[in-house]
Formats: C-alpha cells, sequence, structure tokens
C-alpha cells in the first residue's frame, strides 16, 4: 500500500511552492492503509489539499463501499486532526454539540483519492482504518513544510 499511494500521489513530481506532502501507513482490522497528505499552511492554520488513499483489505466484496469508507474516514480523521478538541473540567466533557465542537467544514475538504491493491486474501475490516494514518501523513507534511514536529491534536503551528 505504501509503494502505491506514493506512485499515485506522485511523490517525486515538483509541488507548487509551499507546499509539500507526507505520508503514514496502518495496519487494523486485517487490512493496510496508507495515506499521503499534500498541505499548505496559511498564516498559522493548515490547510490540506489532497489525501491519497491505498487501501488493501484482502479481497474487493465492493469496491465503492470500500472507496466511501475510505473517504468518510478520512473526512473524520481530518476534523480532529485540524480542528476537534475535547476539554473536560470536572470531570466531565466541556464541549456538548457543534458550536463549540469544530468539525471539518465542506470548504475545507481536500480532494481524496482512494486505490484499492487488488488483492485475493480474504476480507479485513474496512469502517474504521482509513482514520489512524490521516493525522500521521498531515502532521508529516506540516514537518516537511516547515520543520515543525506537532504531536498534539489538533495540529497547530506556532509562531516561531
Amino acid at each position: 500500500v505504501l509503494n502505491l499511494a506514493v506512485e499515485k500521489a506522485n511523490w517525486k513530481a515538483p509541488l507548487p511552492d509551499g507546499h509539500a506532502l507526507g505520508v503514514a501507513v496502518h495496519e487494523s482490522f486485517g487490512s493496510y492503509v496508507a495515506q499521503v497528505a499534500e498541505v499548505s499552511q496559511d498564516n498559522l492554520a493548515i490547510r490540506v489539499h489532497r489525501v491519497v488513499c491505498a487501501v488493501d483489505c484482502g479481497i474487493a466484496v465492493n469496491p465503492m463501499s470500500i472507496a466511501a469508507q475510505m473517504e468518510s474516514a478520512i473526512t473524520f480523521g481530518l476534523g480532529f486532526t485540524l480542528h476537534s478538541k475535547l476539554t473536560f473540567k470536572n470531570g466531565q466533557v466541556v464541549q456538548s454539540n457543534y458550536h463549540d465542537y469544530q468539525v471539518l467544514r465542506l470548504n475545507e475538504m481536500p480532494v481524496v483519492e482512494v486505490h484499492i491493491l487488488p488483492s485475493s486474501d480474504k476480507p479485513g475490516g474496512i469502517g474504521e482504518a482509513g482514520v489512524p494514518p490521516t493525522a500521521p501523513a498531515v502532521a508529516n507534511a506540516v514537518f516537511a513544510l516547515t520543520g515543525q514536529r506537532l504531536r498534539e491534536l489538533p495540529l497547530q503551528l506556532s509562531g516561531v
């Protein structure tokens, strides 16, 4: 999946000025997922322009469903990567709804490409497998772009 993701992301091609790529790979529920994120920065805001995802979930029983699951997993992953934060006060979650818990907005959604690795292995899980590599792929792209290692979610650039 790593090779397929970097190939489809055209890893070695020049990027627009101020853009960088990051990659991450994860295995869970019998499936392997690799993601390449292309990011830029606008002041201290991180902008994700594109996510290329490669998945090996064994035999692809329903490829359209697999692609939809990966797209939604990436959307969910980007929400907490860029915005969502749970805080606690007196043992209770402070955030109660969307007015104080920001999710990814439509205008922030990057282009997402999903590539399914052909396989004859038994099917693996697909629902959650696309979430874990999203934040590390974006964080690695941010490091390539800025030199800042961000290790807490949501990812926030510092002015240094």
